[in-house]
């Protein structure tokens, strides 16, 4: 069997809101599972050296400008959230409570959709379970406190930069990297193809 589209996302990611949205069909197009994989990007930035990209300087005006352009290309809705950038911890460490499931990915794409469809503050613990108890899932407030949960956390962030994972959104294809939502025709072309 093919092994899955590996999907490495931070929740404050604009841009890995908008492969969420897109990723799932591309993966059914050539019959491949996809793996989603949160991660803490800023710690990523720690190793690169860089800082969210609205916060750089010619950068950060461009990429507000980029978000809603090709969220209305994809046909997807938008709204920044007041409090962008910012970090993600309980829905990615509930993510990884639930095991990576398919209750973790439905989780995961109302967290995304809340932040980045509607602009809400999905920071909060409590909107997180929110979304959560909506689904039939309790327990995650103390769920994601567990040690275990916040182990694998940190062991996916570390594995992730390990491996040369630097972005949000990544794409790792049969041992090929792809970085970035625009890169998402490559990967289409390349799981078409075998690779070039």
């Amino acid at each position: 069997m093919a092994k899955p589209i590996e999907f490495y996302f931070d929740f404050s990611s604009p841009y890995g809101y908008l492969a969420s949205t897109q990723i799932d069909a591309l993966g059914a197009k050539h019959k491949r599972d996809v793996a989603w994989h949160p991660f803490l990007l800023g710690a990523a930035f720690k190793v690169t050296g860089q800082t969210a990209l609205v916060e750089q300087p010619l950068r950060g005006p461009y990429h507000l400008h980029d978000f809603a352009r090709s969220a209305r290309l994809l046909g997807v809705p938008f709204r920044l959230p007041e409090n962008f950038p910012f970090f993600a911890l309980a829905a990615s460490r509930a993510f990884y409570w639930l095991g990576g499931d398919d209750r973790a990915k439905r989780l995961a794409k109302s967290v995304y959709h809340a932040a980045f469809g509607e602009g809400r503050d999905v920071t909060p613990v409590a909107v997180v379970a929110e979304f959560a108890n909506a689904q039939g899932i309790e327990g995650l407030e103390q769920g994601i406190e567990l040690p275990e949960t916040k182990a694998k956390l940190r062991n996916v962030t570390d594995q992730a930069i390990a491996g040369g994972i630097f972005g949000s959104p990544f794409f790792i294809v049969d041992g090929e990297a792809f970085w970035g939502h625009d890169r998402l025709a490559q990967v289409d072309r390349w799981l078409a193809t075998g690779g070039w």
